[in-house]
């Protein structure tokens, strides 16, 4: 098994660090005002919804609990998730990276003959770049999620988990139609109804045609074998009753023991993603049905460094995740950044934490800094993942200028020698009669003060104090 994701293949490493990428985004005023609206609708909604709930923090513990429980058992509970989906008509293959993952799907999809397959919004599939192995064997993906659909079609990326286009508004989206929808009415306006129904026109006659779907995975549950999908637009029920195959893409982490589990995050994950009560659409599958829906299914067991982040005792938390995209909503780094600057198919803060565990940290390793640390996204989270503890151990695990490793030494030397330590400290103080401009650090450290102030020395050091009393 290997320990993290492979490179060259898929969508975790972006092509430069997080700083470089996120300085274009802040000088792009129209997309930092499509996110702001965005993300400040999106949590006010979320807000409201979660206040109506009077047991919410017993809801996060026990999502926390539940989680923790599957992580600890996690290969008993894929053992059993298999043998009960086995028994219902699935056929299970274990992928070891996105190159195994990318092989199956495509070698299934040519198994039927079909050289198109329709797609559940995943972000499993985006992760390994299934879109771009099908391409390269001849068949053609058809994203029918509405954000999915728009990224598609615009060539685009995604830049969030749960809403893709949330950096596009509504005029941007109008033109993308106009220029690579085919029969769309030359008259479209940018009315959310009319962008909608011109989507639904175009995938209507798709759905009927197409006899091979592709789906992720929201949860599993161990017991049963039975895969759920939550969505919002009724493409995924689409998708997953009228095809004649599907194959379904999930993440190792994302099996509960029991239905009892599975009813704590049906309550937690929309109002913590969409601001609602619940989701419009929850589809439940186990196996195959004679003459009801696909009848043929296919479920790939994806690791793709997921291994490499259980053995971490506190990494380990990240794959905790359930994908509701709280934490990015509530980030004042990704509200100013979006989430292209990332480079990771997994944006805001817990890809900040994600993504450099699947990838090892030395191809991610200016993620962790992306982050104020103001703990906002640990607040949200609603099974609590301390994203803020993971950011703190993913930076002491990056790579380190060797600068940096000299001014630390300097440092410790100083501090584990009295005198020299005292004298620092004069000479601090001293620089209190050069004012603020005399305060800035030397090259290569004047990075820090170029952008902040260094704090006023105090007139009087502890020692001094201690001295006097």
């Amino acid at each position: 098994m290997p320990a993290t994701a492979p490179p060259g293949v898929g969508h975790l490493r972006g092509t430069e660090p997080f700083p470089s990428a996120a300085r274009r985004s802040l000088a792009d005023p129209q997309l930092r005002r499509n996110l702001g609206h965005a993300t400040a609708t999106i949590r006010a909604r979320s807000a409201g919804v979660i206040a109506e709930v009077p047991d919410w923090q017993q809801l996060r513990e026990a999502g926390r609990a539940i989680k923790t429980d599957v992580m600890a058992r996690l290969p008993e509970l894929l053992e059993q998730l298999e043998a009960r989906a086995t028994e219902a008509g699935a056929v299970v293959h274990w992928a070891a990276d996105a190159n195994e993952a990318n092989r199956i799907v495509t070698d299934l999809v040519r198994g039927t003959g079909s050289d198109r397959v329709i797609k559940v919004k995943s972000m499993a599939t985006q992760e390994i770049g299934l879109n771009e192995a099908l391409a390269a064997a001849g068949i053609e993906p058809v994203e029918t999620d509405l954000a999915e659909l728009i990224v598609q079609l615009g060539d685009d990326r995604p830049s969030h988990i749960l809403v893709p286009a949330i950096h596009r508004n509504r005029a941007e989206i109008r033109e993308i139609f106009l220029r690579a929808m085919p029969g769309v009415d030359p008259g479209l306006t940018d009315e959310p109804a009319a962008l909608a129904a011109a989507a639904r026109s175009y995938l209507r006659q798709t759905f009927l045609t197409t006899k091979v779907a592709v789906s992720g995975a929201n949860f599993a549950v161990a017991e049963t074998g039975t895969l759920a999908v939550v969505e919002s637009e009724g493409n995924g029920r689409m998708c997953l009753t009228l095809p004649d195959t599907l194959i379904t893409v999930m993440g190792i982490e994302k099996v509960v023991p029991t239905w009892r589990d599975l009813e704590v995050f049906l309550q937690l994950l929309p109002r913590a993603s969409t601001g609602e009560r619940m989701n419009p659409y929850t589809s439940m599958w186990t196996g195959v049905t004679p003459g009801d829906g696909p009848q043929a299914f296919h479920l790939v067991l994806l690791d793709n460094g997921r291994s490499a982040a259980l053995a971490d005792p506190t990494g380990r938390q990240a794959l905790h995740c359930i994908r509701c995209s709280a934490c990015l909503n509530v980030c004042p780094v990704y509200e100013r950044t979006g989430g292209h600057a990332y480079g990771s198919v997994y944006p805001g803060p817990i890809g900040a934490v994600l993504s450099p565990q699947l990838t090892g940290v030395a191809d991610n390793a200016s993620l962790p800094y992306a982050s104020s640390l103001c703990g906002a996204c640990y607040d949200a989270c609603p099974v609590k993942i301390n994203i803020p503890e993971l950011l703190v151990q993913l930076r002491d695990q990056a790579p380190h200028p060797r600068t940096e490793a000299a001014a630390m030494a300097a440092a410790a030397y100083a501090m584990d020698h009295p005198r020299l330590y005292e004298a620092a400290q004069q000479a601090v103080r001293l620089s209190r009669l050069a004012g603020r401009r005399g305060r800035a650090l030397p090259p290569p450290l004047d990075g820090w003060t170029a952008s902040r102030d260094l704090p006023d020395p105090p007139r009087q050091t502890f020692r001094q104090w201690w001295a006097q009393r």
